[in-house]
């Protein structure tokens, strides 16, 4: 049953992240329904933070998408973006994103950042106490 939304007409198919913790599929329905004919709307619950919105039609999707990347919804400023189909695992492994990977993308390339600032810091922690402790 959860992987129904996979099923989806990827051009038609639009992704909303950074979507608080109580978004409501009702209040997406309403901000999404104004650009037309909505086929099927699905809010992740857990995790939370995001949903996949389906339209009738692909026009009404990348209409949606243009109008509503960064606008407030369920309390939150959403990014909307045309979905990729692609998993999170695809995204890391081959193009490094797009789609519903935008949010992923950033994620994998912070861990590297953090680690490797951790590891410069550690070195000269460890070369200033050597040093202090010399004297």
């Amino acid at each position: 049953m959860s992987s129904r939304y996979r099923e989806w007409d990827l051009q038609c198919k639009v992704y909303v992240g950074n979507l608080g913790s109580s978004a409501s599929k009702h209040e997406i329905e309403n901000a999404f329904g104004k650009y037309g004919q909505l086929r099927n709307v699905w809010v992740a619950r857990n995790p939370p933070g995001f949903a996949f919105v389906e339209f009738e039609d692909r026009r009404d999707a990348e209409d949606a998408v243009r109008a509503l990347d960064g606008s407030r919804c369920c309390g939150t400023r959403i990014r909307v973006e045309m979905s990729s189909g692609r998993s999170r695992r695809d995204d890391r492994k081959g193009r490094g994103g797009g789609g519903g990977g935008g949010r992923n993308r950033y994620r994998s390339r912070s861990p590297r950042r953090s680690r490797s600032r951790s590891r410069s810091l550690s070195r000269e922690r460890r070369s200033r106490s050597d040093s202090r402790d010399r004297y």
